[in-house]
């Protein structure tokens, strides 16, 4: 630091009377010690902190990347083949000031009916499954754009984290949640998944999920239906955590939006990264895809052949 700043006003007052006033200062320097820095040149771990920030600034360039936080970006960059340690992207993101998205508060978008008759809380908080298809949990949010509100449901799966339905809307409607259920049901079958037999559907006291046209497809798919407990902030948390993701990672930094094809185009674009590319703390620093690809992979290695 000292040596820069002498570089950087040399031409003006000359090195000797520098390090001269440097050092009346309680700084001591030689004008020697400065040529010998100079002639030695940049330390080893200055080179390797110039590499990594190339790289950190090369991953920023890409679209949801540029999000990341200190954790993500390390991780992102082992993937990619890097050996570096966390404590140095943290070191050199904070010198850098680089940090990552911040996720902002919750707005509440399904209110109860208190008419209609819901189905137990099959939860009970316990967001955990040891299988695909073994619990979905659902919710929706709001994007305000350019021609009026867009509303956005989606549909994950607790065990891999994968969404396996979306939709978009200009009203929350139960219309918007059905159909997101029946993009969830065929994103399965064209996985080959045709049997949903036992699979719990866990939602919020939402009119629109405790609806009887949205309850009747659910028995129609043979999936059962589960509805957390009014007024409870984590009854239906994980899905909430998830959408948090969708707001924090494509919603507010890439506002304004225009309109709900606008939404439409770049919520696809941001969900195929969110099953294939971005890695999840919660299940190994993996991705959903991987996550499913690796569980299906270990159960036919133990299916007998006949």
């Amino acid at each position: 630091m000292i040596i820069d700043y002498i570089s950087e006003h040399k031409d003006r007052f000359g090195v000797e009377p520098i390090c001269r006033v440097l050092s009346e200062h309680g700084v001591q320097i030689a004008p020697s010690t400065y040529y010998d820095n100079l002639r030695r040149g940049p330390s080893k771990r200055a080179l390797r902190d110039t590499q990594i920030v190339e790289l950190i600034a090369a991953a920023r360039e890409q679209r949801f990347i540029a999000r990341f936080g200190a954790r993500k970006m390390w991780l992102h960059l082992r993937r990619a083949g890097h050996d570096v340690a966390r404590c140095t992207i943290e070191r050199l993101m904070t010198a850098n000031g680089w940090h990552g998205a911040l996720r902002g508060s919750r707005v509440r978008t399904t209110i109860g009916d208190p008419r209609d008759a819901r189905a137990a809380d099959l939860v009970d908080r316990d967001f955990t499954a040891t299988c695909p298809n073994q619990l979905w949990v659902a919710d929706f949010t709001y994007v305000a754009t350019w021609t009026g509100t867009v509303y956005v449901a989606f549909v994950f799966d607790v065990f891999s984290r994968m969404i396996v339905g979306w939709r978009a809307a200009t009203s929350m409607s139960t219309q918007l949640v059905l159909d997101t259920l029946e993009h969830a049901i065929w994103s399965r079958r064209q996985a080959g998944i045709t049997d949903l037999t036992g699979l719990v559907h866990h939602t919020d006291a939402g009119s629109q999920y405790t609806s009887f046209a949205f309850t009747t497809r659910l028995l129609q798919a043979g999936v059962d239906a589960s509805v957390g407990s009014v007024g409870d902030a984590y009854d239906n948390a994980l899905a909430e955590s998830q959408i948090g993701a969708y707001k924090t990672e494509l919603i507010r930094p890439d506002g304004p939006w225009r309109d709900l094809e606008h939404v439409e185009i770049e919520t696809l674009n941001w969900v195929h990264w969110f099953n294939h590319e971005r890695t999840h703390e919660s299940i190994d620093d993996l991705t959903p895809a991987e996550v499913e690809a690796a569980h299906y992979a270990a159960r036919n290695r133990l299916t007998p052949t006949g």
